[in-house]
């Protein structure tokens, strides 16, 4: 996979604070808010967030598993994701949430 080296490219790297541009980030609690930082690493990061963002998590697993659970990606995000962290469509929240609503809007 595209990230696999993340240790040695994460040493240095950091998340981009413009990314959270409406949080103050001096008390912003990043464990909570990780399905958010996650998804906005994913839709407007360079490849410094993502490894500073996989660090943060403690690795690629748990990173993963964070995909999982975000609730809103656009339908290149999903594919992305997929294709760079080898996940399934169906794996992923966002992706059930959306056939949910077209399910709903089409009854």
């Amino acid at each position: 996979m595209i990230f696999d080296d993340w240790k040695e490219k994460s040493k240095d790297a950091s998340i981009s604070p413009s990314l959270f541009w409406e949080y103050n980030l001096s008390n912003f609690d990043w464990d909570y808010m990780r399905t958010l930082v996650v998804g906005r690493v994913i839709e407007r990061g360079r490849p410094d967030d993502f490894y500073a963002a996989i660090r943060l998590y403690g690795g690629l697993e748990s990173f993963r598993k964070i995909i999982k659970d975000v609730p809103e990606l656009s339908d290149i995000d999903m594919a992305f994701v997929c294709l760079y962290f080898d996940l399934k469509k169906e794996e992923l929240r966002c992706y059930t949430r959306k056939q949910l609503r077209e399910k709903l809007l089409n009854s």
